[in-house]
């Protein structure tokens, strides 16, 4: 073998994979017109594992597969990975659809406008079709180009054309994936790779009929084992393929019936009928028999006309109701006696327009092999080779997420490509939003977005791609989801306005009060978690009740002043607002008249007060900074606010007559000892004159205030040995 051969980059594989054998030849193209056959071999089925081109048993058809590349391995000196292969037409579906492409008026039509066009077309073909066919899934065998339009006007060829519009009539052929499928199990049983796919009628026509024959009206026909396929030409174009699934087999058949012969042996006389001499055979009882060609061919010629008859009626479907011009017979099958003559009475035109094609149409092939005989049986095998040529645009395989799937390779190929295929929409490749929440707040809308999510990761056989990323064939493809991120969560402690606080001046202290916050009407705590639609409302006051409510003051046993003035209904407390609150002492009848001498120093009236202009007023006579530093003293006389000269008394028989004594008590505060005095009784906010802690700057998320590890309030009362605990929560 010359080294030259062997080192051609672009030599191909081409497998007729056929009901009765399987063909196998090796080559290259030289130029356009020359393809040289380096190596060439045929092997047919030891039993009928394929019947009327369906693979029946696909594990005997990948072993003789197999057979027939070894031997063309040990012809070329080189491994086989890829293979060309074709399929018959049984169950055949064809489509022709028009379409337009719009493209740059400014500059001509490229070879990749062309191809674009081409394939819009083969996309609109299969959408018909797998409208038509919901069942069954088709794939895609080839197609052809049967017109091109520029500008809506007939060309032959439109690259190089500058156009507004181009147009195709495209011819597109379809069979089902079980068809497929069986074939691709078959070759890749033999370690082979399927590098392209054609029909059989498609390959055998890149043989037998040259484009510059295709003017004419032509039918094609190659009879197999098991099927005979069918394609017509016409001014130029291929314009219908067909198929009957009826072939050769058929006549063996009738064989096997007449004579009580096995099917091999019946294949061996058929053949022999085709020769002059008798033909001697054994049974299948044993008995020796002698037949004459003659008888033999008498005894299947009625089946030969059947066939012939339908062929003949699925040609003038495909053409329109009428008959071809001439008839070109390729394959086996079609070299029986009487075929060709049979064809052309049913077809209605002459004998010689209906011509076994072999030699003559393979005279631009050249075989390196000397023993190998031109003759219509090449035809097909050689045309799958050429096929690779011209259209190397079919399904590949590749693997997406552990699932074996197929694409129509157009050579564009991209990772949304696979995606789409095994139904991953677009938005799968981009990161999403959790659900937001929407609510309004003092009456205006607002929106907490949710977290944005992880992006898609993608890796062709284990390295890093994007969704632009190109694919092939046989390429390992993972594809991780994008997510959705985290829901938006929204509780009322993180609303900044919840977080600017007020502060209130309580009996001369200054205190922290957190704002007052409703949701639909109702008041929620700060761990109320924000829902959709809900409208917040955050008050910049209290009332008077909230107030007391939240300070744990009865009313009625407090005298309550707001600013100096008597408290009175349901007033409302701003930032900075004084408070002063002081018990309502109750003393008995006996101490009324103790105290009667020093009436006229207890006369009801109201404090001193000083006012200035531009000053609230201030409690006692004290500063406003006093009173934010100094805690008013409750030990007021009683009567300072009711007047002083009414008898106030108890009826109660409970009620204890005697007073209280003023007395000091210890308690623990965050640990350490403090000593409370001058009071006949504490309450909380009593702890802040005696221990450094400052509650007009915050120190954090919240105010924690214990007694004995129970929470407080400020007027909680407090007694000796009492553990408390005072701190800023962080």
């Amino acid at each position: 073998m010359p080294e030259k051969i062997i080192n051609k980059k672009n030599i191909v594989f081409g497998l007729d994979i056929g009901t009765r054998s399987i063909v196998g030849s090796v080559g290259y193209l030289e130029d356009k017109n020359k393809f040289n056959v380096i190596a060439h071999y045929a092997k047919e089925h030891e039993t009928r594992a394929m019947i009327d081109g369906q693979i029946h048993d696909i594990g005997k058809v990948s072993e003789t597969i197999n057979k027939v590349k070894k031997e063309l391995e040990m012809q070329i000196e080189m491994p086989l990975k890829d293979v060309c292969i074709a399929a018959a037409g049984r169950v055949l579906k064809t489509v022709t659809i028009h379409v337009d492409m719009e493209i740059n008026t400014d500059l001509p039509v490229t070879d990749d406008d062309i191809y674009s066009l081409d394939m819009l077309g083969v996309e609109k073909a299969y959408e018909i079709v797998r409208e038509e066919e919901k069942d069954i899934n088709f794939y895609c065998v080839g197609y052809t180009v049967v017109k091109y339009y520029l500008n809506n006007f007939v060309i032959s060829n439109l690259e190089g054309h500058k156009a507004k519009t181009i147009s195709a009539d495209v011819l597109a052929t379809f069979l089902p994936d079980e068809v497929v499928e069986g074939l691709y199990s078959a070759v890749e049983g033999a370690d082979l790779n399927v590098s392209n796919l054609t029909l059989e009628p498609i390959a055998a026509i890149n043989v037998a009929i040259p484009e510059k024959f295709r003017l004419l009206n032509i039918a094609l026909v190659d009879v197999g084992a098991g099927t005979s396929d069918i394609s017509i030409t016409k001014d130029g174009s291929i314009i219908a393929y067909g198929m009957i699934p009826r072939a050769g087999d058929e006549l063996t058949e009738t064989i096997v019936s007449r004579y009580l012969v096995d099917f091999a042996v019946a294949e061996k006389i058929k053949r022999a009928s085709l020769l002059k001499r008798q033909i001697t055979f054994k049974d299948i009882m044993g008995l020796k028999q002698k037949v004459s060609p003659e008888e033999v061919r008498d005894s299947y010629f009625s089946t030969v006309n059947s066939i012939t008859k339908e062929i003949a009626d699925k040609i003038m479907e495909l053409n329109g109701g009428k008959s071809v011009s001439a008839v070109f017979v390729v394959g086996g099958g079609g070299k029986v006696c009487g075929f060709t003559q049979t064809l052309a009475k049913h077809l209605d035109i002459p004998q010689e327009r209906v011509a076994l094609r072999g030699e003559e149409v393979l005279t631009d092939i050249h075989f390196e092999q000397e023993d190998v005989k031109k003759d219509p049986l090449l035809v097909t095998p050689i045309g799958i080779c050429l096929s690779y040529y011209e259209h190397k645009n079919n399904f590949v395989f590749v693997n997406v997420n552990d699932e074996r799937i197929k694409l129509y390779d157009n050579d564009k190929l991209t990772i949304v490509d696979a995606a789409l295929a095994i139904g991953l929409p677009n938005d799968a490749f981009f990161p999403k939003r959790g659900e937001a929440v929407e609510y309004y707040l003092n009456g205006e809308k607002r929106m907490v977005r949710g977290e944005m999510g992880e992006p898609s990761v993608i890796l062709i056989n284990g390295e890093t791609a994007n969704i632009n990323s190109k694919i092939n064939k046989n390429d390992s493809i993972i594809i991780k989801e994008s997510t959705a991120g985290k829901d938006a969560v929204m509780f009322l402690e993180f609303l900044k306005e919840y977080n600017e606080v007020m502060h209130f001046i309580v009996n001369g202290q200054k205190l922290e009060f957190p704002k007052f916050i409703r949701v639909n009407g109702e008041i929620q705590t700060t761990g109320y978690q924000i829902k959709n639609g809900d409208k917040v409302e955050i008050f910049n006051h209290y009332t008077l009740d909230e107030f007391l409510e939240y300070m744990d003051i009865d009313k009625k046993s407090n005298f309550i002043r707001i600013n100096n003035v008597e408290a009175k209904g349901d007033e409302q407390i701003f930032d900075n607002f004084y408070v002063d609150f002081e018990k309502i002492n109750y003393v008995l009848d006996e101490d009324l008249e103790e105290n009667s001498a020093k009436e006229d120093s207890v006369q009801s009236r109201e404090p001193d007060i000083e006012y200035k202009e531009d000053e609230k007023p201030t409690l006692n006579n004290s500063t406003p900074d006093e009173a934010s530093d100094n805690i008013v003293s409750s030990q007021s006389i009683v009567g300072n606010y009711f007047g002083g000269t009414e008898n106030l008394k108890v009826e109660d028989s409970t009620v204890s007559n005697i007073v209280p004594e003023i007395k000091d008590i210890v308690i623990t505060v965050n640990g350490s000892p403090v000593r409370l005095k001058n009071k006949k009784e504490y309450i909380f906010v009593d702890i802040l004159d005696f221990y450094p802690f400052d509650t007009s700057a915050l120190g954090g998320k919240e105010l924690v205030m214990t007694v004995n590890g129970e929470k407080c309030e400020f007027t909680s009362k407090i007694f000796e040995g009492d553990a408390i605990e005072l701190y800023w929560q962080k």
